[in-house]
């Protein structure tokens, strides 16, 4: 018999990885300022037109606005993390799904104890049981 079995996936961070990292960030966060941008000029040119009530209009871009910072917020203070964390240190990168085959007489709890794949600069380094 298979069942699923949920794995962590673990990043050691290198030089490398954390370059990469901050350049994800930074552009994401890139990203969510233009998206703001675009809100407001989306906004504006709707309150020219004045097909829309007013209040409405602006909560629900003031909204998606807010949500949007929010994220920003979020992405400097990852950013502050990554600078802070050493090199050689590990990092959650997901959570994946894996087919485990089991047959009577094995071990539940040792088959229940999952494992951690660690990666890495993008090569699988070490398969752990937890």
């Amino acid at each position: 018999m298979r069942i699923l079995q949920t794995v962590s996936v673990k990043q050691v961070l290198t030089e490398m990885s954390k370059y990469k990292l901050l350049k994800k960030y930074k552009n994401n966060k890139q990203q969510l300022k233009k998206e703001c941008d675009q809100l407001l000029f989306e906004m504006k040119k709707l309150e020219r037109t004045r097909k829309f009530t007013q209040t409405g209009l602006k909560t629900q871009f003031d909204k998606e606005i807010a949500m949007r910072k929010e994220k920003v917020k979020l992405i400097d203070f990852q950013i502050e993390q990554l600078d802070l964390l050493p090199i050689g240190s590990e990092l959650h990168d997901q959570d994946i799904q894996a087919i485990i085959d089991i047959k009577v007489g094995d071990n539940w709890e040792e088959i229940t104890k999952g494992k951690t794949i660690v990666i890495t600069d993008g090569i699988i380094t070490e398969i752990r049981e937890r």
